[in-house]
């Protein structure tokens, strides 16, 4: 092995082996953690940091080696602020006050967050929600974790509206959205869920536009792409292409490539529901596809399964009809975005569920909705 690849490998192994011992928990490494702060390569460093806050480092020495860390552009600042309000370190405010405008998205979000948590002032928080519709999807990723970090449910109403990956949404509502409670900033609960499940594209804001309307085959591509905007944008536009001339393409790239693309998979699902006149040989086949994605055990293909059932529903709802008593049984569909779906159709279908209550308080509120 030649030296320099030797040196990378143990440069990989030492930034693994800080986070592991801060994903254990292992509090007597504190202080091999808090040495690489030192380290000249600057992903140890955001290692250490992250791994500093998971064991709840209370080391005046390190919190204020953090602190310093930030007047450097080299380092993972992101990182550092949300380790520096993490641990609740309030002489950090005026380190981090500097980069509430900064150039990077990501260092200004955090930043701001980070005021909001460690002062209890809210002022600057408005400005988080011009990160959520920014053309990078990373940066759009970054604005919601900041607005969960620092607990402002006021922008969740335009959290819902980024075209991100409705996993995003979905896990800022659930860390968002005060227990109990049937409504919140102007919102139903199970009408807002309702929404994230149906996820139709005309109740985001996408950051894209055509400048001419693309070829099939090149909205098609799109959904294989990693920025959901774009995908969304093309899910709008070939929801209203004729489905005759659609159906030999995408039964095409789905035995290629969709049927094995988390990404594709699901965004193909949701072109299936959309379209409701299929050529009668696609039927078959698109059944076959749906029941299969309902019943999937693949974790990364988890966001399809209510995007399946909802499309069965709209497509053969009688053979959905079938299934419902299982896939609303807490035991045997314990992913529970799938029972919710299912509550949404036995409604849709004129079907009592029954009077067990779910486990989960989001499926039980919607199943008290169709009870009541």
């Amino acid at each position: 092995m030649a030296e320099g690849s030797d040196q990378q490998t143990k440069k990989l192994a030492r930034r693994k082996a800080v986070e592991v011992l801060g994903r254990l928990k292992v509090t007597a490494a504190e202080a091999v953690i808090g040495a690489c702060l030192s380290s000249d390569d600057p992903y140890l460093v955001e290692n250490a940091a992250w791994s500093l806050e998971q064991l709840s480092c209370q080391d005046d020495h390190f919190h204020q080696q953090m602190m310093a860390l930030l007047a450097d552009p080299g380092q993972n600042r992101r990182v550092l602020i949300q380790s520096l309000a993490g641990l609740a370190v309030r002489e950090a405010l005026p380190a981090i006050q500097l980069l509430i405008d900064d150039e990077v998205p990501g260092v200004r979000g955090a930043a701001r967050s980070a005021i909001a948590r460690l002062s209890g002032t809210f002022d600057q928080i408005d400005a988080l929600e011009d990160l959520l519709t920014l053309p990078n999807q990373m940066d759009r990723h970054a604005g919601i974790q900041d607005v969960i970090d620092c607990g402002a449910g006021q922008l969740l109403p335009s959290v819902l509206k980024a075209p991100v990956s409705p996993v995003f949404r979905m896990r800022a509502l659930t860390a968002l959205w005060p227990d109990a409670e049937e409504t919140f900033q102007g919102l139903s609960l199970t009408a807002t869920l309702d929404r994230l499940l149906i996820d139709n594209p005309d109740d985001l804001v996408l950051v894209h536009r055509y400048d001419a309307p693309p070829a099939d085959a090149f909205l098609v591509q799109e959904f294989f792409g990693t920025d959901f905007s774009r995908c969304y944008l093309g899910l709008q536009t070939l929801r209203s292409r004729p489905s005759l001339m659609l159906w030999p393409l995408l039964k095409q790239r789905w035995q290629e490539e969709a049927h094995n693309d988390y990404g594709a998979h699901y965004f193909f699902i949701r072109l299936f529901a959309a379209v409701q006149h299929w050529p009668q040989d696609a039927f078959v086949e698109i059944e076959a596809w749906l029941l299969e994605a309902v019943e999937t055990k693949r974790p990364q293909f988890m966001k399809s399964k209510p995007a399946a059932l909802l499309a069965l529903a709209a497509l053969v709802p009688d053979r959905c009809r079938e299934h419902l008593g299982d896939w609303s049984d807490p035991e045997q569909m314990a992913f529970w975005e799938c029972r919710y779906a299912a509550a949404m159709v036995m409604e849709q279908l004129g079907m009592q569920p029954a009077q067990q209550p779910d486990p989960h308080p989001y499926v039980e509120a919607r199943l008290a909705m169709i009870r009541n």
